[in-house]
């Protein structure tokens, strides 16, 4: 008897761990898209620090991404358990902020153009870094909170039904799959030209030898591009992830965007690589007009308050 209820026990502990493996996977394949994203983003956030700085402040940003998980799978399983109709306007706001700081990303010249020259240590290049390392480290912090909550959230919107156990261990094995994997990534892109470095100085002369010189050579040339890339594909990022909650929030602009999709698919030879980037570049372009709109209110509103105080 004793015998029949351990096995049946076991039985059900496989059972309980296959159907969380398997949403596990489905959650992970949904969120595959933002993962891409906020790798972008963390490494963009990270450009700039000094060299030896640099793992430092991916590790402290990668703690800071732990505590934003901490903080938003309980978040999420309260408000999916008592105000399930607030996750959609939360994730919008979200999304709102985030094309709102891409676009002030691109206004910042004009929006400030004495910023650089009223500022003494900007205009001679003596920035303190551990301020500058300190602001990175909260940018990115900063960033990362919005775009785990949509991990979070996607991942949540793919448990509902399953019982709480289950919905605790996916949401948990989803944040640290997630934060692993963006800032083991983000480590290693960081300190891609110590790496060439490294290939360059144990090469030797026989053939494997130039084999890693040459590449030690391609990865030193090709890092310090790759890195002021990585500021572009940031800010693009940004956009694109913040318009893409904001259209999948509004019924008629997520219409709007399928049906343009499934127009361009139609198109001969090219309809299957128009439809892929479809999404995505129109996804881009919403954000990029949210951002402004959200950039022009705040500024409005910052400049009324001026006024009145005045």
């Amino acid at each position: 008897m004793a015998g029949s209820s351990l096995f049946a026990l076991i039985d059900d502990i496989a059972s309980i761990l296959d159907d969380v493996s398997l949403m596990t996977k489905v959650a992970a394949k949904k969120t595959a898209g933002v993962l891409g994203d906020d790798l972008a983003l963390n490494a963009q956030q990270v450009a700039g620090v000094k060299a030896d700085r640099e793992l430092p402040v991916v590790w402290a940003v990668a703690l800071g991404s732990l505590r934003n998980k901490a903080i938003l799978v309980p978040a999420a399983l309260a408000i999916s358990a008592f105000i399930p109709w607030a996750v959609t306007p939360l994730l919008m706001l979200g999304g709102a902020f985030l094309c709102f700081e891409g676009f002030e990303k691109l206004a910042h010249r004009y929006l400030h153009p004495q910023a650089g020259h009223d500022d003494p240590a900007a205009a001679t290049g003596e920035l303190d870094p551990v301020a500058l390392e300190r602001d990175k480290i909260k940018g990115a912090v900063r960033t990362d909170f919005i775009l785990s909550a949509e991990i979070i959230a996607i991942t949540l919107g793919t448990v509902t039904g399953a019982p709480l156990q289950q919905q605790i261990t996916v949401l948990v094995g989803i944040a640290l799959i997630m934060t692993v994997g963006v800032y083991g990534i983000v480590a290693a892109i960081v300190k891609l030209d110590d790496g060439g470095l490294y290939l360059l100085r144990s090469a030797g002369n026989d053939g494997w030898g130039r084999v890693k010189a040459g590449l030690g050579r391609a990865i030193l040339a090709a890092a310090p591009s790759m890195m002021r890339s990585l500021s572009v594909i940031g800010t693009v990022a940004m956009f694109m992830v913040g318009g893409g909650i904001l259209t999948h929030g509004l019924p008629w602009a997520h219409h709007g965007i399928e049906g343009a999709t499934a127009m361009v698919a139609a198109t001969a030879v090219v309809g299957g690589v128009l439809a892929a980037i479809t999404p995505a570049v129109l996804n881009a372009l919403f954000g990029v007009l949210a951002g402004g709109v959200v950039l022009l209110l705040v500024e409005t509103v910052k400049r009324l308050v001026g006024a009145l105080r005045g």
